[in-house]
């Protein structure tokens, strides 16, 4: 939702909207990304509502929720977005309420399509092993920039942590000793994840021979930095993944995300406890993780049928 569009707004939803906003940002911690989604979906039932000739909040209504809902569908948003678009008008009615901006919720019985669970990419384990090769073959020349690929690439795969909470880390949150990262996580959530040898041996590469090459006063306490010596930023982040992953040949897996995916997978496969895992990822819902159950038992059943000769 553009500037323009927000302008058409009564002032006391715009007053109301900006509101929302504070709320995320100061009291949930909500992510940057997380708050102009959200924004942008209450920006956008705002909108749907003042056309249909609503000025206050008070004028809101479930039946006009699910026609705005409806409406987005008909414009063929997927079920993933009804679902957050139905999410955020939930929270933004929850807390008009509390605000006393209305005198009853008319979201709480407001309900999105169910959501497609669709199984997450996951890269075999060899396919990890060939990736990280290539990336210590590329550093082994000492270059700063292929010594912080391959320990970032390294750390996400061994901590299953988000790109953002790998961006977000300092030099100082790094336990060497006992080969542990703490990390920021959503709703500034903090956790320490452990990490082993391969990914150790890659960061204490990076760190003593990488990070000096491109540091600068700007630099501050970021653990990765870009190539102008500022705190990486999780664009250059994936870029980098995307690269490894196209380098691989055989995965049409994108994003840093899938090593997270990858991390849970092979972690319960190894025999991890579903709870250490939910720790680990700094999911706040067990189901989240239990999703990484699913793959694990798709992955046995696909070498059932490939192996197994009355499969």
């Amino acid at each position: 939702m553009d500037h323009d569009e927000r302008t058409r707004l009564p002032e006391p939803l715009a007053r109301a909207a900006d509101g929302f906003e504070r709320y995320l940002v100061a009291e949930r911690g909500r992510s940057a990304h997380t708050v102009r989604a959200y924004r942008g979906d209450v920006d956008s039932l705002l909108i749907h509502a003042v056309a249909e000739g609503v000025t206050s909040l008070g004028g809101l209504e479930l039946a006009l929720l699910r026609r705005w809902l409806g409406e987005q569908s008909a414009a063929g948003s997927s079920r993933s977005t009804l679902a957050r678009r139905a999410a955020a008008a939930r929270s933004f009615t929850a807390w008009a309420l509390r605000e006393e901006l209305v005198e009853k919720d008319p979201a709480l019985r407001l309900k999105a399509p169910k959501q497609d669970h669709a199984l997450p990419a996951v890269l075999q384990q060899q396919q990890i092993q060939r990736l990280m090769a290539a990336l210590q073959d590329a550093a082994a020349g000492g270059d700063a920039v292929a010594l912080r690929d391959h320990a970032m690439v390294e750390l996400l795969y061994a901590t299953g942590i988000r790109v953002g909470e790998l961006a977000g880390a300092d030099v100082d949150d790094l336990n060497r000793e006992r080969r542990t990262l703490r990390v920021l996580g959503k709703g500034n959530k903090e956790r320490v994840v452990p990490y082993g040898l391969p990914a150790a041996d890659a960061v204490e590469r990076w760190v003593a021979a990488g990070r000096p090459g491109l540091a600068t006063e700007r630099s501050g306490p970021a653990l990765f930095l870009g190539k102008r010596g500022g705190r990486i930023d999780q664009r250059t982040v994936r870029t980098v993944v995307e690269h490894v992953f196209g380098a691989l040949g055989d995965t049409s897996a994108t994003g840093p995300h899938t090593l997270r995916h990858s991390a849970a997978t092979h972690l319960l496969d190894g025999g991890a406890d579903l709870r250490a895992v939910q720790e680990i990822l700094g999911h706040s819902s067990l189901a989240t993780t239990q999703l990484y159950t699913h793959v694990s038992v798709e992955r046995l059943r696909d070498g059932y049928r490939q192996a197994h000769p009355r499969a």
